[in-house]
């Protein structure tokens, strides 16, 4: 799947049925080496104060339909504990950019 295909899709969480985002305002969290997507880093709250970043990892995502993408808020990971893995990655596997 194109990052095309997923821009613009909603993102929902399933256990609460709250509208978390749109694809087009997350981060990806890509392996280079693989092309697979680790994970979705998603903005959630206020856009007036500073949001709370929720990363989803991809096993997170449960279903991905024609207008929105669902996802389990359970399987949910520290965004300073993610950022600090890929910190820690050896400098030949970094990706280009940092948090």
């Amino acid at each position: 799947m194109r990052y095309s295909e997923l821009a613009g899709k909603e993102i929902i969480c399933i256990d609460e049925g709250i509208r978390l985002g749109v694809v087009d305002q997350t981060d990806l969290i890509i392996d280079l080496r693989t092309g697979e997507v680790k994970s979705m880093i998603i903005p959630y709250g206020s856009r007036w104060f500073r949001p709370k970043l929720i990363v989803i990892p991809w096993r997170g995502i449960n279903k991905i339909g024609r207008d929105l993408i669902i996802v389990d808020l359970t399987t949910a990971e520290d965004y300073a504990a993610v950022m600090k893995k890929i910190q820690e990655v050896p400098r030949w596997n970094k990706p280009p950019f940092f948090g």
